[in-house]
């Protein structure tokens, strides 16, 4: 599978139902999806999941990476530690948006708690129609790099 148009996917047990709705729009768009996990509603840990999606960004089989758990936050933690993984939380399409355009995150984590189906399929939406804008957000991308902040 390319990583041309792929997008990996994985949620933890409040998640699930939202992830496997969203991976389907994913595909209804045209997108390759990558299924990480979980399989069922059966009770998970969230950063197996996010570090698998995190895995793929990293080795370029994913383009872009989408998280749900309950809240969103713990999988935006989990994901963020891996280098090259921009893990953004959103709550509606415009966080989504603003996340790809000002700070070219390549991970959407959702919360399956916080936001209905409705919302999120906005969000992920947004979040895989928008381009990263560059020009005055590279000087400020290069600074979130493990080796700025030192």
């Amino acid at each position: 599978m390319t990583a041309l148009k792929t997008l990996a996917v994985g949620a933890d047990h409040a998640g699930y139902a939202l992830k496997n709705e969203l991976a389907q729009a994913g595909r209804d768009a045209g997108w390759n999806i990558i299924d990480c996990g979980t399989d069922g509603p059966r009770a998970v840990d969230y950063p197996d999941f996010a570090h698998e999606v995190a895995r793929r960004i990293e080795a370029g089989d994913a383009t872009l990476g989408l998280l749900v758990c309950g809240s969103g936050i713990g999988m935006a933690i989990a994901a963020n530690r891996h280098s090259g993984v921009r893990c953004a939380q959103a709550h509606d399409a415009t966080e989504a948006r603003l996340s790809r355009m000002h700070n070219n995150a390549n991970v959407l984590a959702l919360g399956a708690r916080l936001i209905g189906p409705a919302i999120a399929l906005d969000a992920l939406r947004a979040f895989l129609s928008t381009e990263y804008e560059g020009g005055r957000h590279d000087k400020r991308l290069a600074k979130l790099k493990p080796e700025s902040t030192q």
